[in-house]
């Protein structure tokens, strides 16, 4: 025995680093390592749930009055516990609500026998300590549980980004329509350039009139901006009443409690729904925590949002969420946030409008809990475009995401209010979507469009791509939208005189709809002209059996993905390699029964019932002509003769190879399947006991089918040849083959004649079709 060496050369393009485990490089190298972490640190403001500086749960009410709140006497209320204490704080529920145990109150939250209006009523008489305590004491598996029966609507929506980087109107317009048409109940937009909010308004609104009516638009800027935005009618909604839990948080902000409430008055008093936004880590990163913890002082944010009597709220982190799913348990407070917002009445978007992570599986895991739970908006901002078109910054889900979010919804079978498109379908809202545009802009005198630049954002997935409008070009149109006191009613005539009079229909809709006021009800969304909300599509989840299905035909809908194979497509991709109708084949002919053999070197080849029947590739695309081809070169290099018989009895490749050996004069044979899977067996071996296997045929090359045809006429000669081998990278081969290898099998077991005794194939190398002899 020698002595190893001291330091043993790595494999060559393995990390040169010495008394490392090379796992940690791999790791460092993966998107993850980009994710920072916060430690645990009260003083800080780093606190998730509790924090020694966090008030304990208290109330005394005298007269009708609240004089002591979470620990804090009247005379020293901030304005935010003023204002809690006057509006929120429900003298009569809070003598019995503040007496009950904290824990009893958790339990009612996930007790299905005890009715949500029931839990909103007690909320009203709890302190923002308190709110905090109760919920503090779920998993996060009984906070989506408690989640998905507090919610006020019972139908689940979602809400969509539909920005871009240069501030393009065309593209805005052509993106808002793709919006519309996956589903999306609101679009939500802003601008790199604040002076462009006007045009981006205009394309929005044009682009989400294209396809379906109903969709709530917003154009998030500046809040007086908005205000006039929403009032010229290119606005139904807002959602940038920004609350905060801190009073030097509000006040730097030059706002108060009752100056947010009188916003959100003027956008309901001319039929604009508003909702406000908070979210864990907003104090933290403006730097007014007063070393509370983030859920309470979330919890207080909520209680002057339901004071406020404003109808929702954009919750769950939002900006602050990434900062928020840095410390450990964050994650599960987003979660907690949401929830005391719904227990407190309010409709819920519910975050997930931030990208909180670099990794993949983290923004999978996040979103799941609202996916099962449902939500009135599940994102508060689903970036339907590109990430670096995304001026909100990305979104946890993005336009590159898209198909995955939708496969969620089908893995899970739940409705994440999106709904799969066609490309064709996609093409032609884009091409309406910018010749409305243009047709506006035209009649409007606001410019016209070279046919140029809308065809190049038709086609574009991104403004990377696009030859039309810069930043700059947008504002001169922003500015004169608004100097010229364009409204939507002007939008609607233009599209009626150029002939778009469904896309006129369908901004009118929503006019009517701001005069009518019926969507500022809680968790209202408009679909199919119908005003659905808390009112009338209330959330009565009480168990096994209630609270919200998916429809038949909506299931159906969301089953309507792409790559969804079919015996049938499987078929006709067969016969399309055969071609003649996916007859059998001119070069394997049956040569009637199959005869023991007595050549000692012989290796016969069994294939299965429908190898070049009805299928014709092996799942690595190579054709079965050039496999078998592969294989007779194979054995004759080794020294070998090879004999083919197709077996019947069986499609199984154990049995296929065993069976094969025991015809061969040699007791070797191989045993190989349609789909590619081969097997090298000998006689006197148990079934599954073989000499090699390729079990991966997706990358089995013809490289290797030659390999273990030498191999096997080697060992008729008694040598024990190197086994052949197929690398695999970590693959996820069954995501990407095992539903074509089930009803590829499936067509297999289907030829079976368990009572057909092995026939003799005669192999006729020079009938095999010009490309596969190739």
């Amino acid at each position: 025995m020698t002595d190893a060496p001291e330091t043993a050369s790595p494999p060559t393009g393995a990390p040169q680093s010495s008394n490392r485990w090379r796992r940690f490089a791999e790791w460092d190298a993966r998107p993850l390592r980009h994710d920072l972490f916060a430690a645990e640190n009260p003083e800080a403001g780093f606190s998730v749930f509790h924090s020694p500086y966090d008030p304990a749960p208290s109330l005394s009410i005298e007269g009708g009055r609240v004089t002591v709140m979470d620990g804090k006497a009247a005379a020293d209320f901030d304005i935010l516990d003023a204002f809690i204490a006057a509006h929120h704080i429900d003298p009569a529920m809070a003598e019995v609500a503040m007496a009950m145990d904290p824990g009893e109150i958790a339990r009612k939250l996930v007790d299905i026998n005890v009715p949500r209006p029931e839990l909103e009523a007690l909320a009203r008489g709890l302190t923002p300590a308190r709110l905090a305590e109760v919920v503090g004491r779920l998993s996060a598996l009984e906070i989506a549980f408690a989640y998905s029966k507090m919610r006020q609507r019972q139908t689940p929506g979602n809400q969509a980004h539909v920005t871009n980087a240069k501030d393009d109107p065309l593209q805005l317009a052509a993106d808002a329509a793709v919006a519309v048409a996956l589903g999306f109940d609101e679009i939500e937009t802003t601008m790199r350039v604040a002076s462009n909010s006007w045009a981006n308004a205009l394309a929005c609104t044009v682009g989400a009139a294209v396809g379906r009516g109903g969709v709530l638009f917003q154009c998030s800027i500046e809040e007086a901006e908005e205000l006039q935005i929403g009032l010229a009618g290119l606005s139904s909604y807002a959602e940038t009443v920004s609350v905060y839990g801190t009073e030097r948080a509000f006040i730097d902000g030059d706002d108060t409690p009752w100056s947010k409430a009188l916003l959100t008055a003027a956008y309901a008093s001319r039929g604009i729904k508003a909702r406000c936004t908070s979210g864990a880590a907003a104090e933290l990163l403006m730097g007014f925590h007063e070393q509370r913890s983030l859920l309470y002082l979330e919890a207080r944010c909520l209680c002057l949002q339901r004071a406020m009597g404003v109808q929702g709220t954009q919750n769950g982190g939002i900006d602050g969420a990434p900062l928020t799913a840095s410390m450990a348990g964050g994650v599960r407070e987003l979660m907690a946030e949401n929830l005391i917002a719904v227990w407190l009445g309010l409709e819920c978007a519910s975050g997930n409008d931030c990208r909180t992570s670099e990794s993949e599986i983290r923004v999978g895991a996040k979103i799941t809990p609202y996916l099962l739970a449902g939500s009135d908006l599940i994102c508060s901002g689903f970036g339907s475009i590109k990430k670096y078109d995304n001026s909100f910054n990305p979104s946890l889900f993005n336009g590159e995401e898209i198909e995955d979010y939708l496969l969620l919804q089908r893995d899970f079978q739940t409705d994440g209010g999106l709904t799969p498109v066609e490309e064709d379908q996609v093409l032609g809202l884009r091409v309406r979507a910018v010749e409305a545009l243009a047709a506006v802009m035209e009649e409007l005198g606001l410019g016209s469009v070279p046919r140029a630049r809308m065809m190049s954002v038709v086609f574009a997935s991104g403004s990377e791509e696009t030859v039309s409008y810069t930043p700059g070009e947008v504002t001169p149109i922003s500015a004169a939208i608004k100097a010229r006191g364009l409204t939507a009613i002007d939008v609607v005539r233009a599209l009626g005189k150029r002939g778009y009079t469904e896309e006129a229909e369908n901004l009118l809709l929503m006019l009517r709809q701001r005069i009518s006021g019926d969507y500022l009800q809680t968790s209202a969304l408009v679909r199919d002209g119908r005003v659905m909300s808390a009112i009338n599509d209330p959330n009565d989840y009480r168990g096994p059996g209630t609270g919200y299905r998916m429809p038949e035909k909506r299931w159906e809908a969301v089953q309507g993905i792409r790559n969804v194979l079919t015996r049938e497509r499987v078929l006709a991709a067969e016969n399309v390699v055969a071609g003649a109708g996916g007859a059998e084949v001119d070069w394997l002919v049956a040569a009637g029964p199959a005869a023991k053999g007595v050549n000692p070197h012989e290796v016969v080849i069994g294939v299965s019932p429908g190898f070049a029947r009805q299928l014709h590739q092996t799942t690595a695309g190579h054709a079965l002509a050039d496999v078998v081809a592969a294989l007779v070169d194979g054995i004759a290099a080794g020294g070998g003769t090879a004999r083919l018989v197709r077996m019947m009895h069986t499609a199984d490749t154990s049995f296929l190879g065993l069976a094969a050996a025991r015809l061969s004069g040699s007791g070797f044979g191989i045993g190989i399947q349609a789909k590619g899977t081969t097997v090298l067996h000998q006689a006197d071996r148990m079934p599954h006991m073989n000499l090699e296997l390729f079990s991966n045929a997706p990358l089995t090359g013809l490289d290797h089918y030659r390999a273990l045809g030498r191999n096997a006429a080697r060992h008729t000669f008694g040598e024990a040849p190197e086994p052949v081998m197929v690398p695999t990278h970590g693959e996820a081969l069954g995501a990407r083959f095992h539903v074509r290898v089930a009803l590829l099998y499936a067509i297999e077991t289907g030829l079976i004649e368990p009572t057909v005794h092995p026939i003799e194939l005669a192999y006729r190398p020079d009938m095999r079709a010009p490309e596969a002899a190739q």
